[in-house]
């Protein structure tokens, strides 16, 4: 199996991309790229199993709605629920789920900075449905929307703090914990890129994740909560440790 991860920032600068090659009792990460573009992109998920995406795939449902209503009339907000009401608009059903499993709250994609990347993200999911790869916003197609703070989180391991220059020991230290939890994770030529950019580990933990969604052993949306994250996007999180990772399927 190959996974791709994909760290998407609103420009190529910033943008990161890993391949890892599933092996027996190995996984070895064939490629690291940062600055990458939509193309390359597109071109690396078309040869992968399956592609981790860092970044929302859609916006909330009740957000859409509002907009669509103002954009010919007014709205107006419940009668004492001015609170929960715009809540509802900052946060998809996944970001609540991942915020009460993991106590992490994922930024919002309509009231934060992160809707910058998320309008590039809406227009490479329409590139590579073009490219014919299946684009699910579920999770169930080539493409499966990731997170990797809360991954990380989720295996025991920091997930604050180790992003941006002042906090290089850190994030050194997080990838020297990762490798020593993961033996079998082979970094080879591309352990100082990811020593020295905290987009390319992102990178390699996006990939990381799509191998536990590939495997069945991420979180999907249930029956109910499909219904919203055909549009919204689900963000999945791991349900088995990450030496889980090696196995083919769950149990």
């Amino acid at each position: 199996m190959l996974t791709l991860g994909v760290d998407l920032a609103a420009a190529d600068e910033r943008t990161a991309t890993a391949a890892i090659e599933w092996l027996p009792g190995r996984a070895v990460v064939r490629e690291v790229a940062l600055d990458v573009s939509d193309a390359r992109i597109v071109e690396a998920s078309r040869h992968a199993d399956k592609s981790g995406l860092d970044c929302p795939l859609g916006w909330p449902e009740p957000f859409v709605a509002l907009v669509t209503t103002h954009q010919v009339g007014h709205v107006m907000a419940p009668d004492g629920e001015g609170g929960p009401w715009r809540r509802q608009l900052a946060y998809r059903q996944t970001d609540e789920v991942v915020r009460k499993e993991t106590g992490i709250i994922p930024l919002s994609v309509a009231a934060d900075r992160i809707g910058h990347a998320a309008f590039r993200c809406a227009g490479l999911l329409a590139m590579l449905a073009a490219d014919g790869q299946d684009v699910d916003r579920c999770g169930d197609g080539k493409i499966v929307e990731v997170y990797p703070a809360a991954a990380l989180s989720r295996w025991g391991f920091a997930h604050r703090g180790y992003k941006g220059r002042r906090q290089q020991v850190q994030h050194s230290e997080l990838v020297t914990a990762l490798c020593g939890a993961a033996p079998w994770l082979e970094l080879g030529a591309f352990e100082a890129l990811v020593r020295r950019s905290h987009d390319a580990f992102d990178a390699v933990v996006a990939s990381l994740v799509a191998r536990a969604a590939a495997t069945g052993k991420a979180s999907r949306p249930d029956d109910e909560q499909r219904t919203a994250a055909r549009s919204e996007g689900w963000i999945a999180l791991p349900t088995y440790p990450l030496a889980g990772l090696l196995g083919l399927a769950a149990a």
